[in-house]
């Protein structure tokens, strides 16, 4: 395994693919009861070192494939399946992995098998032989490796994306994995989903004063890292301004791109928009209050003609309404 690859192709890794393989590990494990002693399937768990990292003792290894599409360069991993694997023989099941790619294909006609995942430390030998396995299906395949342990003292995510070159090793040619870097790209319903699932609370606890202080705090966090982000690029600025630090022309041309930004916040444009969606928003919620206060009205005339209709019953009275 070398460290970096050298084809020159973008990946983009979607959070919904993370959440599938770690929702596929927990639940392997949490249903291993009790847990297996086979070394090939098997790392360390509960232990915790001075680093901060907790490892796991005898944690289960998870398969499956990663689709997507590939648009020229640029690869985008959009879903994840599981796969019913025999590390006994390091094989697949063929008949469950075509099927699973059928019904794929019927929801999904643009997404193609990319590659596959599993779980652990690092890329081991075993995984060439599951590799070259989906090669049928794709000649490039890439390895998307999550690594269960947990460090809290590491801030990257825990995802590896490997690909595969061939090398030639002792004058033998030889397939090993190499290192990829990518980007997370979210659309607007994982954003939500992501969202919602970090904020998840009891369901005896949700209020929306709750709610409301939790969302502020978002905001209030948010803020407070973009302001300590433009005091670390202050300082940098100033401090080639005074030639303490070597002047960089791409950073300069970055922060000048960037500032050529702000005044677009401030056209003519910008404000009949910001009225605009005001204004929409104002309407909203007095139609809001306007429709509250008709239905507080209704029930009001439904209790007066309830009471009224039964005095009539007993003095002659007619209904009010």
């Amino acid at each position: 395994m070398t460290s970096s690859s050298s084809s020159g192709l973008t990946f983009k890794l979607h959070p919904l693919v993370i959440v599938n393989i770690s929702d596929h590990y927990t639940r392997v494990k949490s249903q291993m009861n009790p847990p297996p002693t086979s070394t090939s399937t098997s790392g360390t768990v509960n232990n915790n070192n001075s680093n901060g990292v907790e490892l796991h003792q005898q944690f289960p290894r998870v398969y499956g494939c990663v689709i997507g599409v590939q648009r020229g360069r640029t690869v985008e991993i959009f879903n994840s399946f599981e796969l019913l694997y025999d590390p006994s023989s390091h094989s697949l099941d063929r008949s469950f992995l075509e099927k699973k790619q059928e019904l794929y294909k019927k929801v999904f006609p643009h997404f193609y098998i990319l590659g596959w995942y599993s779980t652990g430390s690092d890329a081991e030998e075993s995984d060439m032989h599951i590799h070259k396995a989906l090669m049928d299906i794709n000649e490039s395949p890439l390895y998307v490796l999550l690594n269960p342990a947990i460090n809290h003292a590491q801030k990257d995510l825990p995802v590896t994306i490997y690909e595969s070159e061939l090398h030639v090793i002792d004058g033998i040619p030889q397939l090993i994995f190499v290192r990829s870097s990518y980007t997370i790209e979210t659309v607007e319903a994982e954003r939500i989903s992501v969202d919602h699932v970090a904020h998840l609370k009891p369901s005896d606890g949700g209020s929306a004063a709750t709610q409301l202080a939790a969302h502020l705090t978002g905001i209030h966090s948010a803020i407070k890292m973009l302001n300590s982000r433009i005091r670390v690029l202050h300082h940098y600025l100033v401090g080639m301004q005074k030639g303490d630090i070597p002047c960089e022309n791409s950073l300069l041309r970055q922060v000048s791109s960037l500032l050529r930004r702000l005044p677009a916040i401030e056209s003519e444009k910008f404000q009949d928009d910001f009225l605009m969606e005001y204004n929409d928003t104002v309407l909203i919620t007095y139609l809001a209050m306007f429709t509250n206060c008709s239905s507080t009205m209704n029930e009001l005339v439904d209790k007066f003609n309830t009471a009224y209709d039964r005095h009539s019953r007993r003095g002659g009275r007619t209904a009010f309404i």
